[in-house]
């Protein structure tokens, strides 16, 4: 081909995340993916499901930076013949190149608030090392509606960073979950559209408690943490949302209300706090042995309370607490961080190529007998197939009031189901308790600099 060139699907699916609406995929499939090489224009061949023949597709940024069509053509016997229509479109003077310049929504531009700017903000805007989740990030803000007006700011912000991230996190998983986006209201953060039912997402985080420059914890410090204080913790941010009765809404009544929570409070804290947050939803934790033949059995044990420093008791189970029953679902990510952004640019080809990262992660074991998770270690590349949705679990409420439907997630989401004292897991193969990347510049590189 002269004018086509072909691209990996995991790049053309960041531009294109949030162009194809999700009904598309119940009568075509995704064959080919093509540019034209300096990334103008973009190509796409699929297959009709229902005719089985061809259908094709150029598509050019329009002023907002979002890629719009700009030539279709359907039946087309062949992908044969498909294939050359693309390339010769490609090379054709006739298809309209949109302003890339103007009127599009700019997380990076400069506001002058260089003493304000969160300092992972200032890396990931110009260090090459977060180059990859820099521009993965810039082709996500191109879709991001932005309600309130202060999106931009608190993004740079050292107090708005961590949860702005989350957001745009959240923004690329529900998507992938096909999900439609009706962003009409400042509040909650999201209402989604899947199956002609809505549900409402609101978004909050636990903020940073500690210096930026905070060290890890060490382990045994870790253990007495997850005992008490991080319950608490997710308990606060929690009930925080909880005030704000967002069920009571008229666009919220009747709809599943679910509340989507992530930990930044530390310095690689949501490496370690998943199991506080389980035992905190449901009130349990879970002793395990072994029988004589080698099978794992399991024990619950009922958790009382947490104790604030003031002495003051809080009740574990948070879905058996008052109002509790508005919330039909919590849903957790270890994996909502810019690391996630960097990794999902890293496998698209997106950034720069002198960055190693190098991904160590604790891995759901599917043995019925293992007590302890897989440990894997792999470096990012193109033939990585990490998704938006790996890393996400639903923990659904056994009291909620307007119970969320498990069939809108697919099987890349781990889901957590509370019954008799036991939490019942439906794991996806995939699932990473926790993760951290090294992100390492080769010594040359390091010294042509």
């Amino acid at each position: 081909m002269k004018n086509a060139n072909p691209i990996n699907k995991k790049l053309f699916d960041i531009y294109l995340l949030f162009t194809r609406e999700p009904f598309v995929r119940y009568f075509s499939e995704e064959l080919e993916f093509y540019t034209n090489g300096n990334g103008g224009l973009l190509g796409l061949i699929t297959l009709d499901l229902t005719d089985n023949d061809f259908s094709v597709c150029i598509l050019s940024r329009d002023k907002s930076k979002q890629y719009r069509a700009e030539l279709i053509e359907v039946s087309i016997p062949t992908i044969e013949e498909a294939r050359k229509w693309i390339d010769e479109k490609m090379g054709s003077n006739s298809i309209v190149f949109h302003d890339n310049k103007h009127e599009y929504f700019d997380l990076f531009q400069d506001l002058n608030n260089e003493e304000k700017q969160h300092p992972i903000y200032k890396l990931l805007k110009s260090n090459i090392s977060q180059s990859m989740a820099k521009e993965t990030i810039k082709e996500v803000s191109y879709h991001y509606k932005d309600i309130d007006g202060n999106f931009i700011d608190q993004f740079q912000s050292i107090n708005g960073f961590d949860s702005r991230v989350w957001e745009l996190f959240l923004f690329c998983f529900f998507r992938e979950q096909f999900f439609s986006f009706k962003r009409n209201y400042n509040a909650p953060d999201y209402m989604i559209e899947k199956f002609n039912q809505e549900i409402a997402v609101e978004a909050v985080i636990i903020s940073r408690k500690t210096e930026l420059e905070s060290e890890p914890k060490e382990s045994k410090e870790i253990q007495e943490k997850l005992d008490n204080d991080v319950p608490l913790l997710f308990g606060s941010a929690l009930f925080d949302k909880m005030k704000k009765e967002y069920w009571k809404k008229e666009h919220v009544k009747g709809k599943p209300f679910l509340i989507a929570i992530a930990d930044f409070h530390d310095t690689m804290s949501m490496t370690w706090t998943f199991n506080a947050l389980s035992d905190y939803l449901y009130g349990y934790k879970y002793e395990h042995s072994f029988d004589k033949n080698g099978k794992l059995t399991i024990k619950p044990v009922k958790i009382g309370n947490y104790t604030k420093p003031n002495g003051t008791k809080i009740p574990s189970g948070f879905f058996f607490q008052p109002n509790s029953e508005n919330v039909s679902a919590i849903i957790f990510s270890s994996c909502g961080t810019l690391s996630k952004f960097n990794r999902m640019g890293k496998q698209a080809g997106l950034g720069s190529d002198i960055p190693i990262l190098q991904r160590m992660a604790s891995f759901y074991n599917h043995d019925p007998n293992a007590d302890k998770p897989h440990l894997v270690t792999y470096t990012v590349s193109e033939k990585s197939g990490e998704t938006w949705s790996e890393g996400v679990v639903v923990f659904h409420n056994p009291n909620a009031k307007i119970p969320l439907n498990p069939a809108y997630f697919d099987d890349r989401v781990a889901q957590c189901f509370f019954e008799d004292e036991f939490i019942h897991s439906k794991m996806p193969r995939y699932f990473p308790y926790n993760s951290f990347t090294h992100n390492l510049i080769p010594k040359e590189e390091k010294k042509e600099k």
